[in-house]
């Protein structure tokens, strides 16, 4: 019987760490303290110095950070914000919910984030922020951006979901931009046992903001200074991550001596477009995501060889029904399109062993020597 070689396996993922969950659980059901107390604090703390920065807030979910940082910045109708016509709607969906106008921009086919040179053609006096996403873990080149936007006054938004304890030019994800928004979900480099998300940023106002906002717009019990939501770090899922934040560095490690492997055995596959590497970031491989020639095919030779992949992502936002009132046809992003047709994303993570990653190497190179 073939062994299968699961893309993600969360149990093994978590099982390491279960002895210090399960007295952590005990410790938090007889605390009784169970809404935006003592883990809730630690870990934003924890995560701040993580990032390199002076603070952090906890929120409900990835998507309500970025959403949240927009809200706090007075983002809304009649403003216009930048954002990668590569990515998961996620990151659309953010500037969705605050009403703003979505303005796409085609990405560097290297690095599969955002363009900076396109970046310059896109703005207008209504632009208000730029959205930068570290896809795949590798940091988008946010120095450049910034030079590009802190003239205008144009803030500028890490999505760093998947991307925890990345660096671009020696700088820690988290603090390259003006903030940065983090997603937690159980399949991330850093992920907790259920939804969870952080913003991280060196603008104490805009901290402050967000702790409100996050909490019905209170800060004081029964007093309410803004119009907010509920979306509150969860105390249980703070105490996990407190838990993991000591192991990211390692695991993350693990993913890069695995993409080493990747990149290494596969190097002389001519069908085969590896992602790239850059002098000035430190990628953390949250995803190993490289363009194929017959895609569909190689997918269904792994799958009978025991070999589970993904695809990140089969359709750019701009063509999901949920954007069609946007009418930006085929043809509107050619580079994202191009992208999304041919890219696989093979298995990665601290639960897979060297040998697996050698014994995938052995059938793709089957395959496209057949």
């Amino acid at each position: 019987m073939t062994k299968l070689i699961k893309f993600l396996d969360l149990k093994k993922i978590n099982r390491p760490y279960q002895k210090e969950l399960l007295r952590t659980f005990k410790e938090f059901i007889d605390s009784g303290q169970y809404i935006l107390s003592g883990n809730v604090r630690e870990f934003e703390s924890q995560f701040a110095q993580y990032c390199g920065v002076n603070y952090c807030v906890g929120v409900g979910n990835g998507l309500e950070a970025l959403h949240l940082t927009l809200v706090a910045w007075g983002i809304g109708k009649g403003d216009e914000v930048i954002v990668p016509s590569n990515t998961y709607i996620a990151t659309w969906l953010a500037v969705t919910c605050v009403g703003a106008k979505i303005v796409p921009v085609e990405p560097d086919p290297n690095t599969y984030n955002l363009d900076s040179n396109k970046l310059k053609i896109a703005i207008t006096k209504n632009t208000k922020v730029v959205i930068a996403v570290h896809l795949y873990g590798l940091p988008a080149n946010v120095k450049d951006i910034l030079e590009i936007c802190v003239p205008y006054g144009i803030k500028v938004l890490e999505d760093a979901a998947q991307a925890h304890g990345a660096k671009s030019n020696g700088m820690q994800v988290g603090g390259l931009g003006h903030a940065a928004a983090f997603s937690f979900y159980p399949s991330k480099n850093l992920g907790a046992l259920g939804d969870a998300g952080a913003i991280t940023s060196n603008d104490v106002d805009l901290i402050d903001k967000i702790r409100s906002i996050r909490n019905y717009g209170s800060t004081q019990k029964y007093f309410n200074d803004h119009c907010g939501y509920n979306s509150r770090l969860d105390e249980l899922q703070a105490a996990f991550l407190s838990i993991k934040l000591k192991y990211l560095d390692k695991n993350n490690q693990t993913r890069r001596e695995i993409a080493n492997i990747y990149n290494n055995e596969m190097s002389e596959i001519k069908q085969i477009k590896l992602p790239d590497s850059f002098k000035y970031t430190d990628s953390v491989w949250h995803l190993y995501v490289m363009r194929v020639e017959q895609r569909m095919e190689l997918i269904d030779f792994l799958a009978k060889q025991g070999v589970e992949t993904l695809i990140h992502y089969p359709l750019p936002p701009h063509l999901q029904k949920a954007y069609k009132s946007l009418q930006l046809p085929k043809k509107s992003f050619p580079i994202s399109e191009s992208i999304h047709e041919e890219v696989l994303s093979l298995p990665i993570g601290p639960h897979l062993s060297m040998k697996d990653i050698k014994y995938i190497c052995k059938i793709i190179k089957k395959f496209y020597s057949s």
